[in-house]
């Protein structure tokens, strides 16, 4: 995918991408500070909102191909199980109940299939999110926060589920989250958003440790003083 003279303005933010490149089957963080344009970017990507100028190049890609999470995320008023297998349904696939169970037993939540899916704790959700966006095996998938405020022990496993995704079958992943320890265990590429626009884009060592950029240097020192992340 390409992303080539992208011009969006929202009252008084103006986003602005000159070239992005998000390369196929790689795990691309997206970060900055709030405002920047890192979800104005994901939902221009997702269609949920149209470009004033410029163009996306999908290369290939439909919007079906694509899903987005975030960190409040929209659930039917159904159970946990028809949230779950909803992209499934839509799409005219038929469900397989050991995939279900497999799924939800990850996370404890088994037995959880038939409760009203909106009754669950806000973790919960963002679990049922995450696990629904996984589901149909789709081949780009924007990540909004939606791990942020899960336990360390969910997110871990999430990123375990991750990697063992790339390993088997290589997807496209954009991971927009505040959590630096999490994009630098996970993310091959990092794009630097500044005032709706990308002012670097390296690999995680790169950006994060060897990046001259004054702006970038001010958003990590804040980043890593306010959430303690020093197992970077």
């Amino acid at each position: 995918m390409r992303i080539r003279n992208l011009e969006k303005r929202i009252g008084d933010f103006q986003l602005k991408i000159e070239d992005l490149t998000i390369e196929e089957g790689k795990i691309h963080g997206f970060v900055g500070g709030n405002g920047s344009g890192k979800t104005t970017t994901a939902k221009l990507i997702m269609d949920i909102i149209q470009p004033d100028a410029g163009r996306i190049e999908y290369g290939g890609l439909k919007l079906t191909d694509i899903t987005m999470t975030s960190q409040r995320p929209y659930l039917l008023h159904d159970t946990v199980y028809a949230n779950l297998v909803y992209p499934l349904k839509i799409r005219g696939r038929k469900p397989s109940k050991e995939q279900i169970q497999e799924l939800l037993a990850l996370f404890g939540m088994q037995d959880k299939a038939k409760q009203y899916a909106r009754s669950l704790s806000s973790g919960e959700q963002q679990k049922l999110s995450m696990l629904r966006a996984m589901i149909f095996e789709p081949k780009l998938l924007i990540i909004d926060e939606t791990l942020s405020n899960l336990d360390p022990e969910s997110v871990e496993q999430f990123e375990r589920m991750i990697l063992e995704i790339q390993k088997k079958r290589p997807v496209t992943w954009i991971m927009i989250s505040h959590r630096l320890s999490h994009l630098y265990r996970l993310c091959d590429r990092m794009h630097f958003f500044s005032c709706g626009r990308v002012i670097a884009s390296g690999t995680a060592e790169e950006i994060l440790f060897a990046n001259e950029e004054p702006e970038i240097r001010r958003f990590m020192a804040k980043e890593l003083v306010q959430r303690g992340e020093y197992d970077l």
